[in-house]
């Protein structure tokens, strides 16, 4: 019969987690480090979510805070509802951001498409000319937009706020690079069968990079639910509002009740929580894709 032995481990050398499985101590660290920036980045979503449930006779500036309301009441989102028309803010904000997302998956994979699989005078000069597109701040190019707006008659238009935006350079490398990721032999083939660029992008390439599609979506949508400043200056009529531009009417009118500005908040982000939850895995797949070959 044989004996094994097991030795004692020796504590003193790192952290020890169940099983006898030793955790050095930097990793111990890392841990820390992504708990604390996990908290600086839902803390605040929480605490407004917090003060949005929380009822009148709660004080919400009370030291020690207090992160679950005492009170749990819906009255601040009936508020909100009944200080402006969120539901017609938000709806708008949703035609704009569907619009972009379909202008920008269309656009970009297009281009994307043909910078990285077609061979044509000016290709590598057209990717220069989106990259540096890049490096330019928007704000130096919001008042050449809005007289191209203007000139175009779509000021105070809901097109007008989507057609800056419509296709956005970062999707296209995006796009570009996912394309590039895919093997030569593929559309090899398909050609040797006869099939033309436009039956090779839709059946082959398309269906292969449907997690970039996912990750531009995603982009897409957040940048125009998000947007405040281009709406700002393009809309002038409140029932063209989008969301971001009438949560704004909060600050103002009831910038004393924070509960409704809370409530607000939480009926914007929830929206781009829920996107993300559904298209996370495409997401994550997607970046993989878009980062293998630049």
């Amino acid at each position: 019969m044989s004996a094994t032995v097991q030795r004692e481990p020796d504590r003193r050398a790192g952290w020890w987690a169940r099983g006898g499985r030793r955790i050095p101590r930097w990793q111990l660290l890392r841990y820390l480090l992504l708990l604390a920036v996990l908290a600086l980045t839902i803390g605040p979503f929480l605490w407004q979510l917090s003060t949005s449930l929380k009822g009148p006779g709660e004080d919400i500036y009370r030291y020690p805070p207090s992160l679950l309301p005492h009170r749990f009441t819906l009255d601040n989102y009936a508020g909100v509802a009944e200080t402006i028309p969120v539901w017609d803010f938000a709806l708008n904000s949703l035609k704009v951001a569907v619009t972009n997302v379909l202008t920008n998956c269309a656009g970009a994979a297009l281009a994307g498409y043909a910078l990285a699989r077609m061979r044509f005078t000016g290709r590598k000069s057209a990717l220069v000319v989106f990259i540096m597109a890049m490096l330019v701040p928007v704000e130096s190019i919001m008042i050449a937009q809005f007289v191209t707006m203007r000139e175009l008659q779509l000021n105070n238009t809901l097109l007008g706020v989507v057609l800056p935006g419509c296709i956005g350079a970062m999707n296209v490398l995006l796009m570009r690079n996912a394309f590039a990721a895919l093997p030569y032999e593929v559309e090899e083939a398909a050609f040797v069968d006869g099939a033309n660029a436009w039956q090779r992008f839709v059946r082959i390439a398309l269906p292969s990079v449907r997690g970039t599609l996912a990750v531009v979506a995603i982009f897409a949508f957040m940048g125009a639910w998000d947007d405040f400043l281009w709406p700002l200056i393009v809309l002038s009529d409140q029932s063209k509002f989008t969301l971001t531009i009438g949560l704004n009417f909060l600050h103002g009118t009831f910038a004393d009740n924070q509960r409704l500005v809370a409530a607000g908040t939480v009926i914007a982000v929830l929206p781009l929580i829920v996107l993300f939850a559904c298209l996370q895995r495409s997401f994550f797949r997607g970046v993989g894709e878009g980062a293998v070959k630049g």
